[in-house]
């Protein structure tokens, strides 16, 4: 199971990359000594919930999480896990994403959407997240 998780990490990682170079998206971070931070999460849906989530995501919380100034970089679903969705948003640094995270959780909007989006049931059963900063030979930094 541990071995499953490093290679669907390192396959994120390589997507990450690729993605970032693709876009050649500039760093969000206005202060130059604090690098960007990426957050990669991973929800994992209870089953046949994952289109709940993607309407929840599609039509409130990508919106809410730029309001909190959270920058939506890419969303993506693992090929052989349909219950799955892995995202990436980037903060200015650590402390802004705990601040991010904060205002989003206490957010009405977000409260009102979660609590329509489950009248059918709980959608996500697992959470699982990381801080990323980019290495100094990274293309994406």
């Amino acid at each position: 199971m541990n071995r499953e998780r490093i290679i669907t990490a390192s396959a994120i990682a390589f997507a990450i990359v690729a993605f970032g170079v693709a876009l050649q998206r500039p760093a969000v971070s206005d202060e130059k000594q604090s690098p960007v931070v990426y957050e990669l999460r991973t929800y994992t849906t209870h089953e046949g919930r994952l289109p709940a989530l993607h309407k929840r995501f599609r039509e409130h919380t990508m919106k809410i999480f730029e309001k909190h100034g959270m920058k939506n970089i890419a969303y993506w679903v693992p090929a052989e896990k349909k219950d799955t969705l892995v995202y990436i948003i980037a903060h200015k640094s650590l402390k802004a994403a705990d601040a991010s995270w904060d205002g989003f959780r206490n957010d009405p909007a977000w409260k009102a959407a979660y609590k329509a989006s489950i009248e059918d049931g709980k959608i996500v059963k697992k959470v699982e997240k990381q801080f990323l900063t980019a290495t100094d030979y990274s293309p994406m930094k």
